[in-house]
């Protein structure tokens, strides 16, 4: 009988966790970037697969902040310099003739499949994983002037600043599709 009475205590108990677990939101991630200097959080669920930049195809008469054609996984994608389409300065530019060591930390960065848009970011460094409950939410800065698919600023423990970046919303933005000069 107080095998039965525990048994039952113990079904009650994981029912309740079940359910708390239902109730709560669940914590957001992000795949922490480097781009110019700034930080950046891409959004797990938005974010792709992650590649090391190769041979890039130049694009005749697009814009300077488009970098060209990568074949990645057999699909062509064309990659985005996010530094320069932002206007952010950044010492050299990106698919630059670099430096071997400074090549290495690059990656490219490729939008999620169900985004339905074969596009990679061009990232100087990842900075690897970051979850909600370790950053602090910033107060937004009056008069700051940042594109819809820039999001909300998030301080970590060590103070560095990161800026949430909507790729959904950046696929859907009209300047980051015309890619024609």
């Amino acid at each position: 009988m107080a095998n039965k009475e525990a048994l039952k205590a113990l079904q009650e108990r994981l029912a309740q966790r079940l359910q708390d677990a239902r109730q709560q939101a669940p914590a957001r991630s992000w795949l922490a970037v480097d781009i110019a200097g700034q930080g950046f959080l891409l959004p797990l669920d938005q974010a792709g697969e992650i590649f090391s930049p190769g041979a890039l195809q130049n694009v005749p008469h697009s814009q300077p902040w488009f970098l060209g054609v990568a074949n990645l996984r057999g699909q062509l994608h064309g990659v985005v310099d996010l530094a320069r389409f932002l206007s952010m300065p950044r010492a050299v530019p990106a698919g630059a003739q670099l430096s071997e060591g400074v090549r290495d930390a690059s990656r490219l960065v490729a939008f999620n499949a169900a985004l339905q848009v074969n596009a990679a970011l061009w990232v100087d460094r990842l900075m690897g994983l970051r979850n909600a409950s370790a950053l602090q939410l910033m107060p937004p800065v009056a008069g700051e002037g940042k594109p819809a698919f820039v999001g909300q600023c998030m301080r970590d423990e060590q103070g560095r600043s990161w800026y949430e970046l909507n790729l959904a919303a950046l696929a859907a933005d009209e300047s980051f599709l015309k890619i024609d000069a």
